[in-house]
């Protein structure tokens, strides 16, 4: 098994500071729903975030993590969510299952062998179940940012795609999304060489920024952006 790679503590430094980020994670959000059928696991749960937000819009959600004290955290912060199963999980692994999809936010990128990891998330979801997925976007915005919270790539559609399709998935829909995020990504850890924590700069393009290009990303999909959003369907 392959255990998500880089620094613990500044992942979860960085998971904090993103968790201020209130629209962007809602509009993320909105973008998995309407493929998490009525049983989904989450591959990745981080702190919990958007496991919370999902699971209030089903009647089962299975949050997972590799990191055993950030599930340690995970597991007392869902304790009061009755239709919320918290459980440690690896990729790769060979277990089976049949949940309805499984989704993985920003996960994909800290794993060596990501197709073998995409194969296991098919190997949890019934056929025709979705395997939904959010990463970076584009190898020149590799930043010490990146390297510093463990990721070992970024994607384009393209290599995502060709990834989802080496796992034996289908792709349904592949796009990027957060255009001007990915400017603000770059300028920030590439050029300037911050990291992405809780600050004014993430408070202020959360609040009047990333709506803006939200709903201007729903009229036409970029051509970049700071992140790829793709959907596949596990072959019945």
């Amino acid at each position: 098994m392959a255990e998500i790679t880089g620094d613990q503590r500044v992942q979860s430094e960085v998971l904090e500071g993103l968790a201020t980020a209130v629209n962007h994670r809602r509009w993320f959000v909105e973008l998995a729903l309407p493929y998490l059928g009525d049983d989904p696991i989450e591959i990745g749960s981080g702190l919990g975030d958007y496991a919370l937000e999902w699971a209030d819009h089903l009647p089962r959600f299975t949050a997972t993590e590799a990191d055993p004290d950030r599930l340690v955290s995970l597991k007392e912060r869902l304790s009061e969510k009755p239709g919320i199963e918290v459980r440690q999980m690896l990729l790769p692994h060979s277990e089976r299952g049949d949940y309805s999809a499984a989704v993985s936010y920003n996960v994909l990128e800290h794993i060596e062998d990501h197709v073998g990891a995409l194969r296991s998330m098919r190997e949890l979801v019934r056929p025709g179940g979705a395997v939904i997925i959010i990463v970076p976007a584009f190898m020149f915005a590799m930043s010490p940012a990146d390297v510093a919270t463990g990721h070992v790539r970024r994607y384009t559609k393209k290599t995502l795609g060709d990834a989802m399709t080496e796992a034996g998935l289908t792709v349904e829909k592949i796009h990027y999304a957060n255009a001007l995020g990915l400017i603000g990504y770059f300028m920030a850890t590439k050029v300037f060489r911050l990291m992405p924590k809780e600050g004014p700069m993430v408070k202020v393009y959360d609040t009047l920024v990333l709506p803006a290009t939200k709903a201007a990303e729903q009229i036409a999909r970029p051509p970049f952006g700071q992140s790829v959003f793709a959907v596949a369907r596990v072959p019945a």
